[in-house]
């Protein structure tokens, strides 16, 4: 891994754990029907990092682990421009399911070794 991947995926990794802490500290209990008061400031920064991220990916990773990072973008932008109050818990936790569940595909296709040809310990006859 280059230096500049090292650097989306340790940013990746950083925005999994913030969001991660959100949905668990923040978000409200999955089954309540109460309002999700998200601080839509934070969310707002790492939007941006996120949005950030995916840039920075681009020129760096495969096409299907940019396209994991662009759709946690898209559901990210969805999430800000239903908060803050406009969700119940619920919904909120699964709109930080639908941002998580690509980011940590993505950082997992991001951590995997690049496949390569195994060498021949013998030649072939």
């Amino acid at each position: 891994m280059t230096n500049e991947q090292r650097q989306v995926h340790l940013t990746a990794v950083f925005l999994r754990t913030s969001f991660d802490a959100i949905k668990s500290s923040m978000a409200g209990k999955l089954e309540d029907a109460l309002p999700c008061w998200l601080d839509a400031s934070m969310l707002m920064m790492l939007n941006r990092e996120l949005h950030g991220c995916y840039r920075q990916a681009k020129p760096l990773f495969d096409t299907q682990t940019v396209q994991l990072l662009a759709l946690a973008a898209q559901q990210c932008d969805v999430l800000l421009a239903q908060c803050p109050g406009l969700l119940n818990s619920t919904l909120c936790h699964r709109h930080l399911d639908a941002i998580l569940t690509p980011l940590q595909a993505a950082m997992q296709r991001m951590s995997a070794p690049l496949h390569t040809p195994r060498r021949r310990l013998w030649p072939l006859g």
